[in-house]
């Protein structure tokens, strides 16, 4: 894959914010309840002769322009577009549910999604008979269309290699207080699968994992970002040394030249799939059933993994050498059931520890 300049990413992801709103950074209610389509690089005559369809959508603003671009060009389909936050938009179609407003939830971790699963409706593409197994929900109420590794990121300018933290406990070192990059995962469905996975390295059913946050959190000495999309960037950028994050936002820096150093944590990662909904008697449902199709298309996983080195969850598509095998990669035992079922009792308690 040809390596591209930051500048230049960063230019696209910027005019991909102007169409998509606003990337993984969570927008205001005003903001969120406009919806911005998407559709300026299309035929409009023949966009509008197909319909349309509202995407509501937390993932990186050139992944996802580049996404629903190539549905629009292949359907005619018009795709309005809502970017936020995950927690913000799950919040979002459960307030609208008497009446919604959006038709397909495309991303987000599919434990976020499956604590809001009573507001989608169960849809299985037969795209998935391709897929590997493990990433479909048996109930068909979100389907995993991207492997999502959790991983600590650092600056290179501001750490050597030697230096970076290797594993989640190497952060509560005194030497890295108030340089952490973390999301609220109130907010954030990557950054709640990151505490998840921390609370599962360390103890999530003896206490032990909450004491490891506890230190975590003091460590991140009262600084805590509201956007998942803006701990890469502040972390590039030297405004924090460390950062928590997911693979695929940490590879559109590294594959740009960026600052940005990566490490699977050696305690343990978990790879919780990015997943993709249809929101319960939307108002597209066809054209929101076709979107899905196509995400979860050979087509479409091969470029997503050729351009932006986001994991393929089908058999038929070969990982690049750009990316560890999954295997390789040392996993916690994720409890799906576990994160998703008890989400709101974690976050409470999150938000306990927070206090004091």
């Amino acid at each position: 894959m040809k390596t591209k300049k930051l500048s230049a990413l960063l230019a696209f992801a910027l005019v991909g914010s102007m169409l998509a709103g606003c990337g993984t950074q969570p927008s205001t209610s005003s903001q969120s309840a406009s919806t911005a389509s998407a559709a300026s690089t299309g035929s409009t005559s023949a966009a509008a002769s197909g319909g349309s369809v509202t995407v509501y959508s937390p993932n990186p603003a050139e992944a996802l322009n580049a996404s629903v671009k190539e549905f629009q060009e292949k359907t005619g389909i018009t795709v309005n577009v809502v970017a936020a936050g995950t927690g913000e938009l799950l919040k979002r179609i459960k307030a609208e549910s008497a009446n919604p407003l959006g038709d397909v939830m495309y991303g987000g971790g599919a434990d976020s999604l499956s604590a809001y699963s009573q507001y989608f409706d169960s849809y299985v593409s037969s795209e998935t008979s391709s897929f590997v197994s493990g990433y479909t929900d048996p109930s068909g109420k979100w389907t995993g269309i991207s492997p999502l590794p959790m991983v600590i990121i650092y600056n290179k300018k501001l750490v050597s290699e030697s230096d970076a933290p290797k594993s989640w406990s190497d952060l509560t070192n005194s030497k890295w207080k108030g340089k952490i990059a973390y999301a609220d995962p109130t907010a954030s469905g990557s950054s709640y699968t990151q505490l998840c996975t921390m609370l599962t390295a360390y103890g999530k059913d003896d206490g032990k994992g909450w004491d490891f946050i506890k230190k975590l959190v003091a460590n991140l000495n009262g600084k805590i970002l509201s956007s998942s999309g803006a701990v890469p960037k502040k972390v590039n950028d030297g405004e924090y040394s460390v950062g928590l994050t997911l693979e695929k936002e940490a590879m559109l820096y590294l594959n740009a030249n960026g600052s940005l150093g990566m490490i699977y944590p050696s305690d343990g990662t978990s790879t919780v799939p990015d997943g993709i909904a249809l929101v319960k008697n939307c108002k597209n449902k066809a054209n929101a059933q076709k979107f899905i199709d196509f995400i979860c298309s050979k087509d479409l996983q091969t470029m997503m993994l050729n351009k932006f080195n986001i994991r393929p969850v089908r058999k038929d598509v070969t990982l690049t050498s750009g990316l560890k095998e999954l295997k390789d990669i040392k996993q916690v035992d994720y409890d799906f059931k576990w994160a998703s079922s008890s989400k709101s009792k974690i976050l409470s308690q999150w938000k306990q520890v927070l206090v004091g």
